[in-house]
């Protein structure tokens, strides 16, 4: 009899159209607490200590004082890419090319992934409710921003649920830890390029690897745990079951 493929192994390489099973860390919900709690303490701080803005403040101002072309064209262009906009795009151009493929779980992971690590920047802006650098205070501010809330970066956010995202449609191949370490070499550019426009304090990045960061471990365990539930519903179990025969 030929040998089995192992339950971990099959687990992280599920054939396209299959339940892609995340692997879930071991102590994800501590970790998962500790750093929404790292990121809720640090919103507090700022809120209590007004003058920690003032402090942060000197960094965007020495980076207005010192723009150049080159990164300046980088910065404006990472604000377009990682924008509101861009992002609602990114999601569905990338999920629609999986469902054209048949993959709709892949397609459903994708979206959800990035879409939970995202949409908790908002439950911390709502929370916090920082605002903005004030841009008056630039010496060339690129992108000024008034009209919302600072902490944590919006962009940034996105960029590390982005990372997250297609890790997790790489989990098992070869691919996976170039995607992670690529990934994280942009969402630390992203981080730097808000701070470079003016439109975010450093605070306000660091704390979007924390919120996100949070927010994507706990989301391997929902993923593994609530949507096997939804799939063995009778309508959705015939509908994957024929998804699943045409990929």
């Amino acid at each position: 009899m030929a040998p089995q493929p192992s339950p971990t192994r099959s687990a992280r390489s599920p054939r396209p159209g299959g339940f892609p099973r995340l692997s879930v860390p071991r102590h994800w919900l501590p970790a998962s607490s500790a750093l929404a709690l790292a990121a809720l303490t640090l919103g507090v701080c700022i809120r209590l200590l007004p003058a920690l803005s003032g402090a942060e403040l000197g960094v965007d101002q020495d980076l207005s004082r010192h723009h150049e072309a080159i990164l300046t064209a980088v910065a404006m262009a990472l604000n377009e890419l990682f924008s509101p906009v861009a992002g609602v795009l990114i999601i569905a151009v990338v999920a629609g090319v999986l469902l054209l493929r048949l993959q709709v779980l892949r397609a459903l992971l994708f979206a959800s992934a990035v879409s939970w690590g995202w949409g908790m920047s908002q439950v911390f802006k709502l929370i916090v409710a920082r605002p903005r650098p004030n841009p008056a205070l630039l010496l060339d501010p690129l992108a000024p921003e008034t009209g919302s809330n600072s902490f944590p970066s919006g962009h940034t956010c996105l960029a590390v649920a982005l990372v997250f995202a297609v890790c997790f449609l790489l989990q098992g191949t070869r691919w996976a830890r170039i995607a992670a370490w690529a990934g994280a070499a942009v969402a630390l550019v992203v981080a730097w390029s808000r701070l470079y426009i003016g439109v975010h304090y450093p605070t306000d990045v660091l704390a979007s690897f924390l919120v996100t960061g949070a927010a994507m471990l706990a989301f391997t365990w929902l993923w593994n745990t609530l949507v096997p539930r939804f799939l063995a519903l009778p309508v959705v179990s015939r509908m994957t079951r024929r998804s699943v025969g045409r990929g």
